[in-house]
């Protein structure tokens, strides 16, 4: 639904969520005011086709500097808090991954409170705010769950994902019935699709990039994935439509990552894609010299799966999530394309 004059801040937006976020929200022909760190990294967000009375502004914001949050927030009535640290290459959890996303709210909640102007929040969270860390292999979650057995040192990602979350919820709450604005999360589960940046390889697409390399093998990890394009969808759709205080989780499927390698022979037969197995005690021991793996991930993961049910998400959001094999294909695609232009 267009909104008129009304300008959406989407943060994070030169991230891969936050990206499709912007080109679909341009692709509808909305106002958008898009934030990011780093100006020279968001170029690209230049290139999207924008659809009749559609515009785009691009302000440079670090949520740790309450002053930019402030300005950035001025003079919108939609938030769509995207931004988020990601748990690559990080040496100290509490500064590079806790501290963003904790202070990092409140520091948007604070704005919020000081311009008046937002009506709608859409709070970009993760199933990592909902799968507990110990848990029995297997188990299905919903979204009545929450991970509330980690800290900034046992599983630092759920517990700042799920801090936030607190965070958003609980300030929400600090208003009266009329002032009160709406409020929805999103937690998807491992994000694939089509990238924009070589940037949106170092996530969740690093474990598709894993297939385009030369290795023959894979590990045998269970992923639990969603397209990026309907988490995009779904943050756009909750601006209207989903119960106010809802939380979404957005996942589509589950598969051993040598399931996966089988269905990547299917769709896109031109090649051998990995399908091999790695023996437990070999993936322990790379993992012991891998400059990017700690022995602990890997043999926590190995072997173990959870799922996630979605309950009535795409009735009530008013969406329906792409095809397996489509996701696929069209992450894969998107990867070599990339490592071409490169």
């Amino acid at each position: 639904m267009l909104r008129g004059d009304m300008t959406v801040l989407v943060t994070g937006a030169a991230g891969f969520i936050g990206a499709h976020v912007v080109q679909q929200l341009l692709h509808a022909g909305e106002h958008v005011r898009a934030t990011v760190r780093t100006l020279a990294h968001a170029q690209f967000l230049n290139t999207f086709v924008k659809a009749k009375g559609a515009t785009l502004e691009i302000v440079k914001m670090d949520l740790l500097e309450q002053e930019t949050v402030d300005n950035a927030v001025q003079g919108c009535r939609a938030v769509i808090h995207c931004a988020a640290a990601l748990m690559v290459n990080i040496k100290n959890p509490l500064l590079e991954v806790v501290n963003p996303s904790v202070i990092g709210t409140k520091n948007l909640c604070n704005a919020i409170e000081s311009v008046d102007c937002v009506r709608t929040i859409i709070h970009t969270s993760s199933v990592a705010a909902i799968r507990r860390t110990r848990h029995t292999n297997g188990h299905v979650f919903t979204s009545d769950d929450w991970c509330d057995d980690a800290g900034p040192e046992i599983n630092p990602y759920g517990f700042a994902k799920a801090e936030a979350e607190r965070i958003m919820r609980a300030f929400v709450e600090t208003f009266d019935e009329k002032s009160k604005p709406r409020l929805v999360t999103i937690h998807p589960s491992i994000v694939f699709g089509p990238v924009f940046h070589e940037r949106h390889t170092r996530g969740s697409m690093a474990y598709l990039k894993h297939y385009t390399g030369r290795l023959p093998f894979v590990l045998n990890t269970y992923l639990n994935f969603v397209d990026v394009r309907d988490v995009a969808k779904a943050h756009i759709a909750a601006l209207d439509y989903g119960q106010d205080g809802g939380r979404y989780i957005l996942h589509k499927s589950g598969m051993w990552m040598h399931e996966i390698g089988s269905h990547l022979r299917r769709v896109l037969p031109d090649k051998k894609w990995a399908t091999f197995r790695l023996p437990s005690t070999m993936a322990i021991v790379l993992a012991a010299f891998h400059p990017k793996l700690t022995v602990k991930q890997v043999r926590s993961a190995l072997g173990r799966s959870v799922g996630y049910d979605i309950g009535a998400m795409e009735e009530e959001l008013g969406i329906r999530l792409h095809d397996t094999d489509d996701t696929l294909a069209d992450s894969i695609t998107s990867l070599l394309e990339l490592s071409r232009k490169v």
